[in-house]
């Protein structure tokens, strides 16, 4: 089985810290890479056109991100970027996907 993983965290995708998974926003299960696969490029043509940062990360991961959207940490005092993040895993593994 195979899932495309939309997360929304103060740090990039690709780090994977402890207790990652609390922010995963939406997990899409696909039977085949294939399908997985365009439904992941559907995901990053939209958040290409709605972010204007991108960065990619060994070919699995991808994260998108504005500026201006900060969200206000209490523990640190100070406003952090948030990062929208995409991957594809199969059992458990991140598979690459572009």
């Amino acid at each position: 089985m195979y899932e495309v993983i939309y997360m929304k965290a103060d740090y990039e995708p690709w780090w994977q810290f402890d207790g990652w998974e609390e922010e995963v926003i939406e997990r899409c299960e696909f039977a085949d890479l294939a399908a997985a696969t365009a439904h992941f490029d559907n995901l990053r043509k939209q958040y290409t056109q709605k972010y204007p940062k991108v960065a990619a990360k060994d070919g699995k991961f991808l994260a998108f991100w504005s500026h201006d959207e900060k969200e206000y940490c209490e523990a640190c005092e100070e406003n952090l970027q948030m990062y929208h993040g995409l991957f594809i895993m199969n059992n458990g593994n991140v598979e690459k996907c572009f």
